[in-house]
């Protein structure tokens, strides 16, 4: 049997090519060379529009979006920022990076925050991030509810939920700024890269000049031109600005959004559906009101001891499909008890529950029907193999 490859993206769409080819042979790589219609302007312009949110400010990764956000919102230093202990090591290292301190709460075995935890601690901090980690979004009804009664600006770490819905709304539009990412293996695929939206003409412009919008640079960003006078020169430059280069690569990308979306989650609910039939394996349904765009899926693996999920995951790995056990190992960059570089790293029980027998793994949007039968097979058999070795 020979296994899709799970890592593996799409093609860049073909009418890249030509523009490619038109930026290479100009060599103008640089955002602010131009003086009008660079790139990566007309991807901030298009990406807004296509999120129905009035700026945007493309950047060099979603972790620059997210310490740019924190730094706009002027949140005192050492802020305290509640953030999901379920998340990847990037959000709490952006709050550091922003001088803030991070403050982690409960998540639950179907991957949303804890919303009794998240209550509790939400009255000793000065902003939120909430991550929908994997596309797994929380109940931002309640979430939003409990923000704005206590003051508290949220910010929606939005990398894996491009394309999600909650309650007809697009996730990342919910919060005062939601961040986007377009490393490779999310819905939109730069290598690298980020974008951050919303609809705060003071916030984006603080943003902008921050991201290394030197000098009068800002005078190319659609956004009032009051906003940015009254910080020029008051702000430090960190230069996270995104490329022409990594723009041209997204911009015709943004077209093939629906159809990746509607594949994935196909691909998902397949997947899910045939892994079900397992007695040893959960995978937690949507809330009411959530519409997702998966490019992986997320399982828990019920009734087996640590040893027996260790030796699932080694046979699958074997036979061709690579199965991350988020807590089963000593440097995981999502299990929060690896992220040594917080000061006073809380203990989570809960949240270490889930994630000793939480499960991860990738579903290209690409994927026939016929491979994701392979995967299932394969997981379903390696699955065979841990219980029936520990059953002798």
């Amino acid at each position: 049997m020979i296994l899709p490859n799970l890592h593996q993206a799409e093609p860049i769409p073909e009418r890249a090519m030509a523009d490619l080819a038109a930026l290479l042979q100009s060599a103008d790589l640089f955002r602010y060379t131009a003086a009008t219609d660079a790139p990566v302007s007309l991807l901030e312009a298009e990406f807004a529009e296509m999120m129905g949110s009035k700026y945007a400010l493309a950047v060099s990764s979603c972790s620059a979006a997210l310490f740019l956000s924190l730094l706009a919102l002027d949140l005192p230093r050492d802020a305290r920022v509640l953030i999901p202990g379920f998340t990847f090591a990037a959000v709490p290292s952006a709050v550091i990076h922003a001088n803030c301190t991070p403050v982690l709460c409960e998540v639950g075995e179907n991957y949303r925050i804890d919303l009794d935890d998240f209550a509790a601690k939400l009255g000793d901090v000065q902003g939120v991030i909430i991550s929908h980690m994997r596309g797994h979004t929380s109940d931002m009804d309640a979430i939003t509810t409990l923000c704005e009664n206590a003051g508290i600006p949220m910010i929606e770490d939005a990398a894996h939920s491009l394309g999600t819905l909650w309650q007809g709304r697009k996730i990342g539009t919910i919060g005062r700024v939601g961040c986007f990412s377009f490393q490779s293996y999310k819905m939109i695929n730069a290598g690298e890269g980020g974008i951050m939206i919303t609809d705060d003409p003071d916030l984006i412009a603080r943003a902008i000049i921050m991201s290394g919008a030197y000098e009068h640079n800002w005078k190319k960003h659609p956004v009032l031109q009051d906003s940015f006078a009254r910080h020029q020169n008051k702000l430090p430059l960190y230069n996270l600005r995104m490329s022409n280069l990594a723009a041209v690569v997204i911009r015709p990308q943004l077209a093939e959004l629906p159809r990746r979306v509607a594949n994935g989650l196909r691909n998902h609910d397949y997947v899910a559906a045939k892994l079900s039939t397992s007695p040893h394996i959960v995978v937690p349904a949507p809330l009411a009101g959530e519409v997702r765009a998966p490019d992986s899926i997320q399982f828990n693996l019920t009734g087996l001891s640590d040893a027996e999920i260790r030796d699932f995951a080694f046979a699958s790995d074997a036979a061709g499909v690579k199965v991350q056990v988020f807590g089963q190992s000593t440097d995981n960059a999502r299990a929060f008890w690896n992220w040594q570089f917080i000061t006073d790293l809380p203990e989570l029980p809960r949240t270490r529950a889930m994630l000793m027998k939480a499960c991860d793994v990738r579903l290209p949007v690409q994927l026939q029907q016929n491979e994701l039968d392979q995967v299932c097979a394969t997981l379903l058999g390696a699955l065979a193999t841990a219980t029936k070795a520990h059953a002798a």
